[in-house]
């Protein structure tokens, strides 16, 4: 095993991935296992860098020394090996005014190439990297992705030669490379580093969710169940273990899994890239959410054309929710099993910490796949959200059956159409989902199994499930108060997530050029203008204002329909802490400067 170079505290040059500039940074720690070194510049960026990607002091002033020379003997020696054949003599050689304009020409070339950092690189001059001092927020979209798809060319590459940041021994061994090489990306490493800030209360949080999360499903099912599903009546009377399971509950949930899927390996739809990976690979996605959504309406309608009771889903609700609840641990068990044979460089950020109970909640692979089948990506809008609005529809069927209604009532109605609403915008923007923490860092373990499978389709629909037992009345007055709530929730939502991911697509848009932001050390910039200049997570608060409204149609004789709106309430403050915290390691001091420009975090003048 390779000893290691530089101790912790050690204040060496780091790479900056994706480019040749090296910053001085200081060692925080090393990984014996990846032999990869943390270290932190000095605007709190934390990167993980390979040993190659990090130099000496001592080396950068040396060759600072001899590019800065300007003895005779060095002039002359270098004139000497670079004149071509064809070079005019030395009665012929140029003023020293059109040297002057010869070196000119070379400083504007390295500044429209983006290599304007090169002045006093031993320095870790972050400050100007992030656009600092000149101003908080600039319209400078444009200028980020010009210089991120700026591409040199020969006569780029010539001066990038003279400036070159490597010693001569280096280069001479990398000549066998194409030039090309050197505008290669870095490939970043941190998915391969061990997880070490844990998270939902470490080994012994995550073991508690793991019983927790399935026995409160259990216990909301149960309590609708009850005539007085009052908190005063806890625990609810519990059914014998026996009861609670049926094979043939697990069977139809094995066939609608299953016919989801076959739904998704259907070529219909277009095929998209994701966010780069650690490799710098893009993996690529089907977007056909919306095409498995009108087969699956059609299916229903068959069903229900040939008289299919559909409300059969209600009778067997807590059955079902323990058929799904199964079928998600076996998953997750499979999920922890093929992850210990993948690469270390799949293995989700989150997820790697070396603690069997911790990676199989929180998921130890990023994206595993069957072949080109992506399981984290179709378990996150398929079996759960559309199974939601089924679930629904036979809460919708059970009422008019149990209760001899001709048409719904009122609360029903507005329940499923609201919710009906959510999933449809979903899988009409499945493309956004890509973007997202779940996709981009939380590997798919036990968490997002159980959430996808169980969690969302039998806690989601907890209010038309609670209406079936539980009628309620509610004036046309009111019910068009909570429709302009939830219509209002969800401008914010959409309008709010659509300037997000229309910016982290195409910074570029001529669209999106009013908007302003914050450049960051890594090329992106942070929108301080638009929905993110009024609170920093304005999704999140059109998600809390919908999910207000889809509780108030179950009226206010007992707390249960509430159960969501409290509990997304808390789900979303613990993700944006989760935000906050990857965000300040990510982009240091320009974090700080939009938490000062935007102070409010999910509710304006309160949070």
């Amino acid at each position: 095993m390779p000893n290691r170079r530089f101790a912790d505290g050690e204040v060496v040059m780091g790479r900056w991935p994706g480019s040749v500039l090296y910053y001085e940074v200081q060692v925080t720690s090393y990984d014996d296992a990846s032999h990869i070194y943390t270290v932190k510049y000095k605007d709190g960026t934390e990167l993980a860098l390979k040993e190659s990607d990090i130099k000496s002091q001592s080396s950068f002033k040396h060759r600072k020394s001899h590019s800065s020379s300007s003895s005779p003997s060095r002039r002359s020696s270098s004139r000497s090996h670079s004149r071509s054949p064809g070079r005019p003599a030395k009665s012929r050689r140029r003023s020293s005014s059109q040297s002057r304009e010869h070196k000119d020409d070379k400083k504007k070339i390295i500044q429209e190439t983006n290599f304007a950092p090169l002045q006093k690189l031993s320095e870790n001059n972050t400050r100007t990297y992030n656009g600092e001092p000149d101003s908080t927020e600039r319209n400078d979209t444009s200028r980020i992705i010009l210089e991120q798809k700026s591409k040199p060319d020969l006569e780029t590459e010539h001066v990038l030669e003279q400036y070159s940041l490597h010693s001569r021994k280096e280069e001479k061994k990398k000549e066998i490379y194409s030039e090309k090489k050197i505008f290669e990306p870095t490939k970043t490493i941190e998915k391969a580093s061990k997880t070490k800030e844990l998270e939902f209360g470490g080994r012994l949080g995550t073991l508690v969710l793991i019983l927790f999360l399935p026995a409160t499903v259990l216990y909301l099912l149960l309590m609708c169940k009850q005539d007085d599903p009052s908190l005063m009546n806890f625990p609810p009377p519990l059914p014998a273990l026996e009861s609670l399971w049926e094979t043939k509950m697990f069977g139809i949930f094995l066939l609608w899994f299953f016919l989801q899927a076959l739904f998704y390996l259907l070529p219909i739809g277009k095929v998209v890239e994701g966010l780069p990976l650690s490799s710098g690979r893009k993996l690529q996605y089907r977007i056909n959410g919306f095409y498995a959504f009108v087969l699956t309406a059609a299916v229903i309608g068959t069903l229900l054309y040939f008289k299919f009771e559909l409300h059969y889903l209600y009778d067997h609700f807590v059955q079902f929710a323990v058929a799904a609840a199964v079928f998600s641990m076996g998953l997750s068990i499979y999920l922890y099993i093929r992850s210990l044979r993948v690469h270390e460089e799949d293995l989700a950020p989150g997820g790697n910490s070396g603690y069997f109970v911790y990676d199989f909640f929180t998921g130890h692979e990023l994206n595993p796949r069957i072949g080109s089948f992506d399981l984290k990506y179709f378990c996150e809008l398929r079996p759960g959200l559309i199974g939601w609005v089924v679930i629904n529809l036979a809460m919708l069927l059970a009422e008019m059956k149990i209760h001899d209604l001709s048409m719904p009532s009122l609360p029903m109605i507005l329940v499923n159409s609201f919710q009906l609403l959510y999933v449809v915008d979903a899988l009409w923007n499945e493309e956004a989902v890509l973007t997202t923490m779940d996709i981009t860092r939380d590997g798919f373990g036990f968490m997002l199994a159980f959430g996808d499978l169980v969690w969302v389709p039998f806690v989601y629909s907890l209010q038309a499930f609670y209406l079936v037992g539980h009628p309620t009345a509610i004036s046309w007055p009111m019910a068009v108060a909570i429709t302009i709530l939830n219509c209002i929730g969800y401008y914010i939502f959409r309008s709010a997530n659509s300037q997000k991911n229309s910016f982290r697509r195409n910074p570029a848009d001529p669209r999106l050029a009013h908007l302003k932001v914050i450049p960051t050390a890594t090329g992106k910039g942070l929108l301080v203008t638009g929905w993110w200049g009024f609170v920093r997570h304005p999704n999140y608060l059109g998600d809390i204002i919908m999910a207000l409204a889809w509780s108030l149609p179950c009226g206010f004789n007992h707390i249960l329909p509430y159960f969501y709106v409290i509990y997304f309430i808390c789900l979303l403050v613990h993700r944006e802490a989760r935000d906050e915290h990857h965000c300040k390691q990510r982009y240091g001091l320009a974090w700080e400067r939009y938490c000062q420009r935007v102070p409010y975090r999910i509710f304006p003048y309160i949070y």
